[in-house]
């Protein structure tokens, strides 16, 4: 005879109200005022900085073939422009343009706490649907689509400042990396709330979205790391952005939200990807992260590696003022902080551009030998010079816990690196540089290289003079005036 087990396993179906987590987000993109000049500004000069990125990306041919359609000569009506091409695309395809364009470089800004990334990858998502819903709106009103409406571009620095405070936010005390998740889970999240509220959505229905951006497969980090590294870290912002408008979208039509996305036993986000902790908060959103914002503004390198870049090319002038080289060096230690010295402290072959942009002693060697670091510099043809590689290995890395301590100091979010060559003949140099030009303590200093940085990608984008002076005026102090559609022609490049 059988035996039944008498006991009954009930689920308990009854739906709980959304995730603190969720409403919070919701709430701050739907009702939070930003009236910082603070941060208005300073998301100006990122608007400005993050297009620039994009203009330089498209020089190469690994990013550039990213950037149409994916049917082949698709031209979306009233569609999404992609500055510095003559693509018009649907806004999903769009912010996976514009999101990829500008973080192929690794040279827009960046955020760094218990978790790492560059909040103007926001931007792909945010401008795609702004320029579409505008263009939308001024073909046909809202006979098409009943939520277009114009846009200025104060509303996409508003949108950014958010984006920035959402992906920010999460980021300074839950670190994703430390689970294998790539950061970029927090573009899709931030990008999906942002977007809600572009295409309007209720603040209930913005909830909804942000919880599939939740519930959606996560990246996994191996793609920046050895041995795996590879080009899809510099597309992985595109595809999160692009997720995010595309969610949004679905929640438009209808699809219902996952309440306890984050917070279900055995299935939600904390218990399946988080080790079962909830997330830790240290202050409340409001314009915070754009305020303290870092930018990349001399040089294109992880970040972790920027003050060690700058100290390379200082020691590389007291070298050759001493009538010596590069060739010259004895050895080279480099001191870093925890996290740059687990993200980029590299050793062995270096395949790729991806690969070489994440490793400090490549980083370092460049500006030691040459005097410089560009984009170009990550090239198969540079890399070719065997005395980098010489270099690199008269090299070591190793943690300075002082360094560490002021990276997670909220008052301070220092990036610092020292670098030490002791030359053939005895000769010691060493310099030590606490926090880059691009930090906010240095924003004086920092903005008219800025704002040259910008100039520098616009001319080598457009060969027109007259085109390149037009975006130069209409970028200054009022450009948040302009209708988005407006701006983003001004982009447009033939091929």
């Amino acid at each position: 005879m059988a035996t039944v087990n008498s006991q009954q396993i009930i689920t308990n179906n009854v739906r709980p109200e959304p995730d603190k987590v969720l409403q919070e987000i919701a709430d701050y993109v739907h009702y939070y005022e930003i009236d910082s000049p603070v941060a208005i500004e300073t998301a100006r000069l990122c608007f400005l900085d993050t297009i620039g990125c994009g203009l330089a990306a498209l020089k190469y041919d690994n990013c550039a073939r990213l950037m149409g359609p994916v049917v082949p000569g698709t031209i979306v009506p009233h569609g999404t422009k992609i500055p510095g091409t003559s693509y018009q695309l649907d806004p999903v395809r769009g912010a996976f343009a514009i999101g990829t364009a500008v973080r192929w470089l690794d040279y827009n800004d960046c955020w760094l706490a218990a978790e790492w990334g560059h909040p103007s990858d926001n931007l792909g998502g945010i401008l795609a649907v702004a320029d579409w819903l505008s263009r939308t709106y001024r073909a046909s009103g809202t006979s098409v689509i009943p939520f277009a409406k114009p846009f200025k571009i104060m509303d996409v620095l508003i949108g950014m400042i958010k984006a920035h405070e959402i992906q920010g936010g999460l980021a300074v005390k839950n670190s994703f990396n430390s689970v294998g998740l790539d950061h970029v889970v927090l573009v899709k999240v931030a990008t999906t709330a942002v977007v809600s509220k572009m295409i309007g959505l209720s603040r209930d229905q913005t909830v909804d979205a942000i919880s599939h951006a939740w519930v959606d497969g996560q990246s996994l980090r191996t793609y920046r790391h050895a041995p795996n590294t590879g080009s899809r870290k510099s597309w992985a912002a595109g595809d999160a952005g692009s997720r995010g408008v595309n969610l949004a979208l679905m929640v438009q039509k209808g699809e219902a939200g996952l309440p306890s996305v984050l917070t279900a036993k055995t299935w939600g986000f904390y218990d399946a990807l988080f080790k079962g902790k909830s997330f830790a908060f240290q202050r409340p959103y409001g314009s915070y992260v754009m305020e303290n914002v870092l930018f990349k503004i001399s040089y294109p390198a992880e970040f972790h590696a920027q003050t060690a870049v700058e100290a390379a090319m200082t020691l590389h002038k007291k070298i050759n003022d001493l009538g010596k080289s590069a060739a010259d060096i004895a050895s080279v230690m480099i001191r870093t902080q925890e996290s740059g010295n687990r993200i980029i402290n590299k050793s062995g072959p270096l395949y790729n551009y991806a690969d070489r942009d994440h490793c400090i002693q490549y980083m370092v060697a460049i500006p030691l030998l040459y005097g410089r670091l560009t984009a170009d510099d990550y090239s198969d043809a540079v890399a070719a010079d065997p005395a980098i590689d010489e270099l690199r290995a008269k090299m070591t890395c190793a943690e300075d816990k002082s360094f560490t301590i002021d990276y997670h100091d909220p008052d301070k979010r220092f990036i610092g690196n020292a670098v030490k060559i002791i030359l053939t003949d005895g000769t010691e140099l060493e310099e030590e540089v606490l926090y880059p030009i691009g930090h906010r303590l240095r924003r004086e200093e920092g903005t008219p290289v800025f704002l040259q940085k910008f100039e520098r990608h616009v001319r080598g984008r457009f060969p027109d003079e007259q085109q390149v002076q037009t975006i130069l005026e209409i970028s200054d102090k009022n450009i948040g005036e302009f209708d988005v559609d407006e701006y983003v022609n001004f982009y447009e490049k033939q091929d």
